[in-house]
């Protein structure tokens, strides 16, 4: 969209602030973990652990086993949704997000597995239902789900299989997978069965915009689209547009807003956080300057995997690592520049806060820097 010159324009440290408010991120915010995971739209939980270390970088107070006591009474759980990616979803959203979603980068994904050849002559429709019979029966692994749909397609590839189950059905992986303290294998049901008021119909799109503005904004319709995976999304910003205020970034986007959403202002102090690997701050935007300065782009990743990262001043400023023993739990915080005498403080105040949290019970911790070509 063509950015209108009376629009106020909002700068990397504006958009920055204003985001990290949405996100619970400037202060640890009082709020129960249910309602975090709603204002946020969902976790990344690609892995188990990032949705407890993105609750502690976020809630005052919060204890892991919180997390999964809502998810042992199936308040909320893990899902395929946005991107086609897991994500921690509250027992509303699970299903209605699933399913305004399917249409984007999950039906893409299905597409590719086709196109592939490995399901030539399956018949999807066919294979739903099957899927979906199995899964209601019991919750079933993958591996077992691709055993039994082998017998009626022997010649399909297995694992195209499995892939369009779960790209055509909304699948949850039931507990014990996810729960902390507890490995589990994934082990698959239908959000119908798993939630006993379980409903899949689609969320409803204009709401959805304006709960993203609160959790991401200010933001683009790209933005938006980068963050579900969906496509085509103006109209529905146009529909709004009368009820939003609209900026400018000073690249020439136009950015909507709720009127009432928080915009702190650009030098608003934000503290250290540590946040885990594939945390949604990082990959819900088009355009990541507002957290993600250009010259550190490339360096939370390595290959497809996602390194944990930690911000400064509000902006990305290094990895972190964990090394976890039975005798010891050692953090290494390996900063992009050498962090001044301050900041390195804060950065340990704040390490030693999630570590208190989230480290084993009768488990010493130690909090390590590693040098920088600047020290």
């Amino acid at each position: 969209m063509a950015l209108q010159t009376n629009h106020p324009v909002l700068g990397p440290r504006a958009l920055n602030r204003a985001t990290l408010a949405r996100q619970l991120l400037l202060s640890p915010a009082q709020t129960g973990v249910e309602e975090a995971v709603g204002h946020l739209l969902g976790l990344q939980a690609q892995n188990t652990k990032p949705p407890y270390y993105a609750l502690a970088a976020r809630l005052d107070g919060f204890r892991p086993e919180r997390l999964s006591a809502l998810m042992e009474s199936r308040a909320v759980a893990r899902i395929v949704t946005m991107r086609s990616t897991v994500h921690t979803h509250t027992a509303r959203d699970a299903g209605a997000l699933r399913a305004l979603v399917q249409p984007g980068a999950i039906d893409r994904e299905l597409a590719v597995f086709v196109s592939r050849g490995g399901l030539d002559g399956v018949d999807l429709a066919r294979l739903a239902a099957l899927a979906r019979e199995l899964v209601e029966e019991r919750p079933r692994t993958p591996k077992e789900l691709r055993e039994e749909l082998l017998k009626e397609w022997p010649d399909a590839d297995p694992q195209s299989l499995s892939v369009a189950a779960r790209c055509l059905l909304p699948l949850v992986q039931v507990t014990p997978r996810g729960l902390w303290g507890r490995g589990a294998q994934v082990a698959l049901t239908t959000t119908g069965t798993w939630f006993p008021d379980g409903a899949d119909q689609a969320a409803d799109l204009d709401e959805t915009v304006l709960r993203y503005l609160g959790a991401f904004g200010p933001a683009s319709v790209k933005d938006m689209q980068t963050w579900c995976g969906l496509t085509r999304l103006g109209e529905a910003f146009e529909r709004l547009r009368p009820r939003l205020l609209v900026f400018g970034s000073e690249r020439g986007t136009e950015l909507f807003d709720l009127p009432d959403a928080p915009r702190p202002d650009e030098d608003t102090p934000a503290p250290p956080r540590f946040l885990p690997e594939f945390d949604n701050l990082l990959l819900s935007h088009a355009d990541r300057t507002r957290v993600v300065p250009a010259e550190n782009r490339s360096r939370t990743w390595t290959g497809n995997q996602a390194h944990r990262v930690f911000l400064v001043d509000g902006f990305l400023a290094g990895l972190w690592f964990l090394d976890e023993t039975k005798e010891r739990t050692t953090m290494r915080i390996e900063p992009f520049a050498a962090p001044g005498r301050a900041v390195r403080t804060e950065l340990a105040a704040e390490a030693e806060r999630t570590l208190r949290i989230m480290a084993p019970e009768g488990v010493p911790y130690e909090i390590v820097f590693r040098a920088t070509p600047d020290d």
